[in-house]
């Protein structure tokens, strides 16, 4: 019997897309800059707007069906039981999501904003500090994590209560746009439109990633940082989530998640146990209280007065780069929720991810901020100066038994980054390969290879030439358009729930008959 199969279209189309943004950015690094920047600086500026409604509204829809009359309707059926553990099924869906870059932004992040505040607030004062401590919790938090719901609730029924064996935001949208188009040039241009936004999504978190490590692994071992030093790291990248995506996802993405979520809880914990314990607390505290109390101002906050540019380079930036993000989320956490209700996945992803991003930024953001205000070490002054890797390394070292903490957190970002990133692999190969009527089948294993070094090889050509910015931001002008694909996947999600099961309020009851396909 034939193994899974390419489909060449999705896949060569892909390829020729990327290799068009790569190439030329190679050979003319300024001008393809200059051409993206302004691009990003048209996006961002004149339909910012855009984004902030859109999180919102995804927001509101998740409420709509975590307390609707579909809450209790489960992935497979009445009948159907988890594929994974519960605590492997939340650290799965959570390192994917996240993956080394809350190990970055999750530690450094206060800073900017501690000398750049929002609302007008003026730098480096108490005011400032407290503002900084909170605004980082609302860039990663229910709002982030409510976006990477969206496309996980209808590419997740389609796998399995549609019993279709195909994971691709091009079959989500049958229910509005039909079956023909899907598997059409809509259907393709969709989903090639999506593996162009994951591989720009993936690269941001590898250019965040790799110079942390470079730094970690500069100061170990006493060497320079420098792009050599960038390139074993993501040699070493590359081959670990090349095995884990070559093992799949029992024996690999599932084991690399139950470790790190064991290296996260050792490291946070230490962290917690040893550091300035009372001021994570009381400054947690003091966020959550500030957050709540002007999250909708903050959702909406488009500073058109004075236009000092921070909503554009924030959070219009997270918002659109969790966009452009979520349709993998949806795939994946779509393939490891079997079994899983429509609450209980919500619940999972936007109060679980939430609390978990929430974390880091009590714990590894307020004991950077410690150091600052008490002049233990000078986070602003090293930000400025040599960097944001640096400074991350200076807060792990000045903790007690610091250079020890500073081997176990990268060894943790090794195994973090190499968990989204396999996760991504996995995804990437899964949307390039023909649906296979039938069982569910993974990816061919040489197929999540190739995709696993794509990734690789494009980050390191463009840090070579300093160009990692540019995919950066091609991956947040690719969220304007996933905003309608992602609306169309909520719909076509309604009506397949309508036509199942319509107006029954008793649905833990009702036999999923899990149309096919065919009866579309």
């Amino acid at each position: 019997m034939k193994g899974p199969q390419i489909d060449k279209t999705i896949f060569w189309v892909s390829l020729i897309v990327i290799g068009g943004l790569v190439i030329p950015l190679i050979i003319d690094e300024t001008a393809s800059q200059e051409f993206l920047g302004g691009l990003l600086g048209v996006t961002t500026g004149n339909l910012g707007w855009a984004y902030l409604w859109f999180t919102i509204a995804a927001f509101g829809i998740l409420v709509y069906f975590a307390m609707g009359r579909y809450a209790h309707v489960k992935f497979g059926g009445p009948d159907a039981e988890p594929e994974f553990a519960l605590p492997s099924w939340i650290a799965m869906l959570f390192c994917a999501g996240i993956g080394a870059a809350v190990l970055y932004w999750g530690t450094i992040e206060w800073a900017y904003y501690y000398s750049g505040p929002p609302l007008g607030i003026e730098p480096k004062t108490p005011t400032a500090a407290e503002f900084a401590a909170m605004y980082g919790m609302f860039h990663w938090g229910f709002t982030a994590w409510a976006v990477y719901c969206i496309p996980t609730l209808p590419l997740a029924y389609l796998l399995w209560n549609r019993k279709r064996s195909v994971l691709r935001l091009s079959a989500a949208c049958e229910g509005v746009i039909g079956k023909k188009a899907a598997e059409g040039i809509i259907g393709k241009f969709i989903d090639i439109l999506f593996m162009f936004g994951l591989i720009g999504g993936v690269g941001t978190s590898m250019g965040l990633g790799t110079p942390m490590l470079s730094a970690g692994i500069a100061d170990l071992f006493n060497v320079t940082r420098g792009f050599w030093l960038d390139v074993v790291v993501v040699i070493i990248w590359a081959a670990i989530f090349g095995f884990s995506v070559y093992s799949g996802l029992e024996k690999g993405i599932k084991r690399l998640s139950d470790l790190n979520l064991i290296l996260i809880i050792v490291v946070l914990g230490f962290t917690f146990l040893f550091g300035p314990t009372v001021f994570m607390i009381s400054t947690f505290t003091n966020s959550v209280g500030l957050l709540v109390q002007n999250f909708i101002y903050m959702s909406f906050w488009m500073d058109p007065i004075e236009k000092g540019g921070f909503p554009e380079g924030w959070t219009i930036f997270y918002w659109a780069w969790w966009i452009a993000y979520a349709p993998f989320m949806g795939l994946f956490v779509a393939r490891i929720s079997r079994g899983r209700t429509i609450r209980q996945l919500i619940v999972a992803e936007v109060i679980g991810g939430t609390f978990g991003c929430w974390i880091f930024f009590a714990v590894l953001g307020n004991t950077s901020m410690y150091f600052e205000l008490n002049g233990i070490v000078a986070i602003s002054d090293i930000l400025a100066n040599a960097g944001a890797p640096e400074a991350i390394v200076a807060t792990i070292k000045a903790l007690p038994l610091g250079t020890l903490v500073l081997i176990i957190f990268v060894v943790l970002a090794f195994i973090f980054g190499a968990t989204t990133l396999d996760s991504s692999a996995f995804t990437l190969a899964s949307v390039a390969t023909e649906e296979q009527h039938g069982e569910i089948q993974e990816p061919a294993r040489w197929h999540r290879l190739f995709w696993a070094f794509v990734l690789a090889a494009v980050s390191l050509s463009l840090m070579y030439v300093g160009g990692l910015k540019p995919l950066q931001t091609a991956s947040i002008v690719v969220a304007l358009p996933l905003m309608g694909v992602l609306i169309i996947m909520v719909l076509s999600f309604k009506n397949w729930l309508q036509e199942d099961y319509g107006d029954n309020v008793d649905v833990e009851k009702t036999i999923v008959v899990g149309k096919s396909s065919e009866s579309n």
